[in-house]
């Protein structure tokens, strides 16, 4: 069982920056797989970056390609997402989740999920 607690949510201006945490514990992290996905309100939940257990390969959704960077410290069990000239449509939501087996997306339906933390951007 893994247990993920995500932070650093909050409000912002359009244009600002957020870092959002994923700490982990419960298994060795470094195992693990991570994603972040966001469902914003009425919206279905949605990708939004991913990267493999040693760092090595990291994936982006094209919405925020070149804004947003995903990292990890397996030191510190923690799972980063550093959002860069936020944009209105990208409140929502924001979900960290672990796989051991499979780097997380929408299909491969991640086995651990945190219990999400609110990004707000206003215009």
């Amino acid at each position: 069982q893994v247990q993920l607690v995500e932070s650093g949510g909050g409000s912002v201006q359009a244009g600002g920056s957020l870092r959002l945490s994923c700490v982990a514990s419960g298994r060795t992290f470094s195992n693990y797989h991570i994603g972040w996905f966001r469902q914003p309100p009425g919206k279905e939940r949605e990708f939004v970056a991913s990267i493999t257990w040693r760092g090595l390969t990291t994936n982006y959704a094209d919405s925020v390609k070149g804004r947003f960077t995903i990292s990890r410290d397996n030191a510190k069990n923690t799972g980063y997402l550093q959002m860069n000239s936020l944009k209105p449509e990208d409140s929502a939501v924001y979900y960290c989740a672990a796989d051991r087996n499979f780097v997380p997306t929408i299909k491969t339906k991640p086995a651990y999920w945190g219990q999400g933390t609110q990004v707000t951007v206003s215009s």
